[in-house]
């Protein structure tokens, strides 16, 4: 799914400014280990070369992992590319000084299997930190919206956006953590001139989103239900001009 459309355009075009602020917040300098978990191309991961680290960038599709290869090195930055599934990483236990994951392990189906795993590959005293959508916000919202026209999830897989719940991240990693710093920002999107326009980068762009409407592609009036259903969430969201904040839960922690 992430395959599809470009996502590292997504990533460069909407959301760079994540990667640094979650760098920031998790503390990363010069000489730490750091993982990024599902890194897509690297959005996360190359801001914490930037800062001196030594970065492993890893995510289970590796057209992106080809992409932010291609970044790195235009940077003159070096980074370890490996393709991983978030909820079954090959790294040892207790490997690295910072763990993260910038909207990324959120979309792995089966939420504690990836939070187990961002905890067994964390050193003890090291740092765990996250940016995902909030249910209320506005990406969860779109996934709300498109819920309806989407293929059947596997059975016992939880909806993305609950990463964003500090309530249900909470729950995830128990008393594993500690020193939890939780925090909901937004970004400004203003990329987009208005709705239609949103609506249509997302179907162009956005596997999740290409993956939805290819689902019902064989049904007109669905498509432009679901045409109808993006473009009216976006401009509930206008600020104006077509701008629009997205919400995201930033979180950080110790493990115990």
């Amino acid at each position: 799914m992430w395959a599809m459309g470009n996502y590292a355009a997504v990533a460069s075009d909407l959301i760079a400014p994540l990667g640094q602020d979650l760098v920031a917040a998790c503390g990363v300098r010069e000489g730490q280990q750091v993982l990024d978990v599902a890194a897509g191309s690297g959005n996360a991961a190359i801001a914490a070369a930037q800062a001196g680290a030594q970065v492993t960038a890893s995510d289970l599709t590796p057209e992106l992992l080809d992409v932010g290869e291609k970044l790195a090195q235009e940077q003159g930055l070096k980074l370890e590319w490996r393709v991983e599934d978030a909820e079954a990483l090959s790294f040892t236990d207790s490997s690295f000084d910072v763990v993260m994951s910038c909207v990324g392990v959120m979309f792995a189906p089966f939420h504690q299997r990836g939070a187990d795993e961002l905890v067994r590959v964390t050193k003890s005293g090291g740092t765990i930190g996250l940016i995902n959508w909030t249910p209320q916000g506005f990406i969860g919202q779109m996934f709300a919206a498109m819920k309806p026209f989407a293929a059947p999830p596997p059975p016992g897989a939880q909806p993305p956006p609950l990463w964003g719940d500090p309530d249900h991240v909470a729950s995830l990693f128990g008393d594993r953590v500690a020193n939890v710093k939780a925090q909901v920002k937004t970004v400004r999107i203003g990329h987009f001139s208005n709705a239609e326009m949103f609506r249509d980068y997302f179907k162009q762009n956005y596997g999740p989103t290409i993956a939805v409407y290819r689902n019902i592609a064989g049904d007109p009036g669905k498509t432009q239900e679901l045409d109808e259903a993006l473009a009216d969430l976006g401009r509930r969201h206008d600020l104006g001009g077509g701008a629009m904040d997205w919400e995201y839960l930033r979180y950080c922690a110790t493990k115990q």
